[in-house]
């Protein structure tokens, strides 16, 4: 069984060598520009600061870790292209000839789901979450936010919605392999909404207008999800397959 195991092993430690490589290549020339990338990414935060208050370190480490985990988290976004690339080549073996020519909308919708759901979380959720969280307390206390404990939450909640948006890709990719179609889907949508609701929670700040942004998205995109397996992989009732059987069977005969 080891041996059965080992070429497919020896695949994916290539496709996530390459992947890793890609990762610190990226994550090189990132540290380059790590005070501008910070800058964008400070900005939600700096512009609902009351006056007096400001980003602060408290480590005299602090700065440079935390450059390097800006320059880490945008090196990993721009390496999702070629992550997604690999993947698909790691599964590649496992397909049909037609269905390794997805490998263009594969990368491309993946890349482009992720970037629309990291996009809606910096424009839509972090500013209004931020907004709330920084002016809850703020005739009590004077915020001076750490910047590394700031960086740490805001590339967790980007990470977070981008790979919640990919959700429609994967259930293509289900759909394909035939896992799943889009009756598993609708039978399973009550408890996909709880599901949402809590993977919301976990991921977003603790307050309920946040929470609602990221679970209200989601289930739209479950609802696409059910459209997308209905176009890949449309369920069919036994009695409509088995009536297609029996009109082969007579054709057959004939």
């Amino acid at each position: 069984m080891f041996d059965e195991l080992k070429p497919h092993l020896g695949e994916l430690r290539k496709r996530l060598g390459i992947s890793v490589a890609i990762i610190i290549l990226m994550f090189l020339i990132c540290f380059s520009f790590w005070q501008p990338i910070l800058a964008w990414m400070i900005a939600p935060l700096k512009a609902v600061l009351p006056e007096g208050s400001n980003v602060i370190f408290t480590g005299v480490q602090e700065p440079f870790f935390t450059a390097m985990k800006v320059a880490f988290f945008t090196g990993f976004v721009a390496s999702l292209p070629v992550i997604f690339w690999q993947f698909w080549l790691f599964v590649a073996p496992g397909l049909y000839d037609n269905e390794k020519r997805l490998v263009i909308p594969f990368v491309s919708a993946a890349t482009l789901m992720f970037l629309m759901g990291a996009a809606f979380c910096y424009y839509a959720v972090v500013p209004l979450a931020f907004a709330f969280l920084i002016g809850f307390g703020s005739a009590l206390f004077t915020a001076l936010p750490s910047i590394g404990e700031y960086v740490g939450f805001f590339t967790k909640i980007i990470v977070g919605f981008g790979l919640s948006f990919e959700m429609p890709v994967v259930i293509f990719f289900f759909a394909k392999l035939g896992l799943v179609d889009d009756k598993a889907l609708k039978d399973f949508f009550r408890y996909a909404i709880v599901i949402i609701f809590v993977v919301a929670a976990i991921l977003t700040p603790p307050d309920i207008l946040s929470q609602f942004l990221m679970a209200a998205p989601l289930t739209i995109l479950y609802g696409v999800s059910i459209l997308v397996a209905k176009a890949v992989n449309p369920y069919i009732p036994p009695e409509v397959d088995e009536e297609a059987t029996d009109n082969e069977e007579t054709k057959k005969e004939d």
